[in-house]
C-alpha cells in the first residue's frame, strides 16, 4: 500500500512542480516514484541530477542492469526488480542472465567479479580492501568502472529504499510480466 502520496505538478511544492512540469513536457508523464519524490523538492532534484549523471557511466548497459538486479534483489524492492528485469530483457539479456544476476552472479567470470563487488559495496563496504580492488583490476576493470559501480550502488540504494519507504509496488500488469520472466526453464 502506498504510504507517501503522489503529487501532480499543481499539488507539489514550487520547485517540485517545476521539475515535474519539465518531465511531463519531455516525456508526457511521470512515474509513481518520481511523483512521490515530489514531496521533497531537494530529494527530487538530487535524484534527477544523479540519475542523469549516472547515465554517463562507462559500464555497458546490459552489465549495469545485471548489477542493478543483484542490488535490488538484496534491497528487496519489487518495483525496482520489475523495472530492471524489463530493462535487462530490452538490452538483450536472457531470462537465465536475469536469474543469475538476481543471484549476484554471471556466467562471465569478469562480470561476476564486478557484480559481487557491487553487492559488497552495498552490504559491507568496510570489508573491501586493497586485495579486492587489485582483483577487480586483474579482471580488467579500470578505476573509472570501479568508481562508477559505487555510483550505481548508491543510485540503486536511493531508489530501492525510497520505493520501500513510500510503499510503491509493481502494478498487477507489471507483476504478471515479472512472473513470466522469473520462470527460467
Amino acid at each position: 500500500m502506498q504510504r507517501l502520496k503522489s503529487l501532480d505538478p499543481a499539488d507539489a511544492p514550487a520547485k517540485s512542480a517545476e521539475l515535474l512540469g519539465d518531465i511531463v513536457e519531455r516525456r508526457g508523464s511521470v512515474g509513481p516514484m518520481v511523483s512521490a519524490m515530489a514531496n521533497s523538492p531537494a530529494l527530487l532534484q538530487g535524484y534527477l541530477d544523479f540519475s542523469r549523471a549516472m547515465k554517463r557511466v562507462k559500464i555497458p548497459r546490459p552489465l549495469s542492469e545485471k548489477i542493478s538486479l543483484a542490488l535490488q534483489e538484496w534491497i528487496g524492492c519489487a518495483l525496482c526488480l520489475d523495472a530492471h528485469t524489463r530493462a535487462a530483457l530490452k538490452t538483450g539479456l536472457t531470462e537465465a542472465d536475469v536469474a543469475l544476476a538476481r543471484q549476484g552472479t554471471s556466467t562471465d567470470r569478469r562480470e561476476a567479479a564486478l557484480i559481487a563487488y557491487a553487492v559488497r559495496v552495498l552490504a559491507e563496504p568496510a570489508s573491501l580492501g586493497d586485495e579486492d580492488i587489485a582483483e577487480l583490476r586483474e579482471h580488467g576493470w579500470s578505476d573509472q568502472i570501479i568508481a562508477d559501480t559505487v555510483g550505481l550502488v548508491s543510485l540503486n540504494l536511493l531508489t530501492g529504499s525510497f520505493n520501500l519507504v513510500a510503499g510503491l509496488e509493481p502494478t498487477p500488469a507489471d507483476q504478471s510480466t515479472k512472473e513470466k520472466h522469473n520462470h527460467v526453464g
